[in-house]
């Protein structure tokens, strides 16, 4: 089989430059479809998430007790690093996925927890309710989330703990500008 000529590349010149205009070899290959078959791959994932959108409460009240088995075992066991690793991929996750199934709260929480576990120097020396309060914050907003009044409660909340994190993390990083220079640097805060 022959194949086609290449058409010519086009030159315009101007008075003070060139414009060169190759062709579309990809327009050969091109389907036009009718406007009633067009596929929206938008609508089609927005149509997904709300077929699944049941299950969102579930999935976040199964995070929710993923991330308190994984501090009951820091509890029990003290920081070893299988059980910190746990308990940050535990809030990690709620961050990234809290926002989409709809606890745009708890992801702020569990953002606040996550810059605790990265940037405090010994873990041992946060203040347990530090943990506690975030991880409680988690599950309250998790458990209370369909009430109304609970929303802007919620936000607030994260607000609160994220401003005490920050807190103790400048607190605690005084002497390490790396670290200090990261929690000082402005961040959206999930859920705002």
């Amino acid at each position: 089989m022959a194949k086609d000529k290449a058409p010519d590349i086009e030159v315009k010149a101007y008075a003070t430059h060139h414009v060169i205009t190759q062709p579309n070899p990809l327009k050969k290959v091109l389907r036009r479809v009718d406007e009633k078959d067009l596929d929206d791959p938008i609508a089609r994932a927005e149509a997904a998430l709300a077929g699944l959108s049941g299950e969102f409460k579930s999935w976040m009240d199964s995070e929710a007790g993923r991330l308190s088995a994984a501090y009951a075992t820091i509890q029990k066991d003290g920081f070893t690093d299988d059980a910190c690793d746990e308990l940050f991929r535990a809030a990690h996750d709620i961050k990234g996925d809290a926002a989409t199934f709809g606890f745009p709260s708890a992801a702020a929480a569990a953002d606040s927890l996550c810059r605790i576990i990265e940037h405090a120097p010994d873990l041992e020396k946060v203040p347990a309710e530090l943990f506690t309060h975030h991880i409680n914050a988690i599950q309250a907003i998790v458990r209370d989330h369909t009430l109304l009044d609970t929303v802007s409660t919620a936000r607030e909340l994260s607000r609160r703990l994220r401003k005490v994190a920050d807190e103790y993390l400048v607190h605690v990083n005084r002497d390490r500008p790396e670290h200090l220079e990261a929690i000082l640097a402005p961040s959206i805060v999930p859920g705002d």
